[in-house]
């Protein structure tokens, strides 16, 4: 089976907006992390076992946002996931919002997870089986925006 992003639906609710009842671009963190965590769920790798399983954490290096279209308060959004770059002990996972009517990219994202032991912290390589699971969904960010279609804002830059 080809790779396709995986994709949550989620509204913009109260707690997510500033005064004017746009989404601040902090909230978008809390779609990145739901997408992530049910990205995961969807692959067999539930976090509360994966961590016991494997004997690690999947701490964040980086988090990178860019914002092209805003979102409002009950805005119902789509939020794609999908694995970039794989490394020795690092991924980088891809977040696109994406609203409805018309078809838009509203914002984008990644963050970088680096695998450490739970002990010590330090880093060590991906659980092979980890890597396995998520193939499923590891696209290149064009790869991943043709099968949405949608296109990448005009001057945004592309994703690792």
């Amino acid at each position: 089976m080809p790779a396709k992003p995986y994709i949550i639906e989620e509204y913009v609710r109260w707690s997510d907006v500033d005064f004017a009842g746009i989404i601040f671009y902090g909230s978008y963190v809390r779609f990145f992390e739901i997408a992530e965590t049910e990205l995961f769920r969807a692959c067999g790798l539930a976090y509360a076992r994966v961590f016991d399983r494997y004997d690690i954490f999947l701490p964040r290096k980086a988090v990178h946002s860019e914002f092209y279209f805003p979102a409002r308060l009950d805005d119902r959004l789509r939020v794609a996931t999908y694995v970039g770059r794989v490394g020795t002990t690092s991924m980088t996972l891809n977040f696109d919002v994406l609203h409805d009517d018309p078809p838009r990219l509203g914002a984008a994202g990644w963050m970088v997870l680096v695998c450490v032991d739970r002990k010590g912290l330090k880093p060590q390589p991906l659980p092979p089986g980890l890597v396995e699971a998520l193939a499923p969904h590891r696209l290149t960010t064009a790869a991943a925006r043709a099968i949405l279609g949608i296109t990448t804002p005009a001057g945004a830059r592309a994703f690792p």
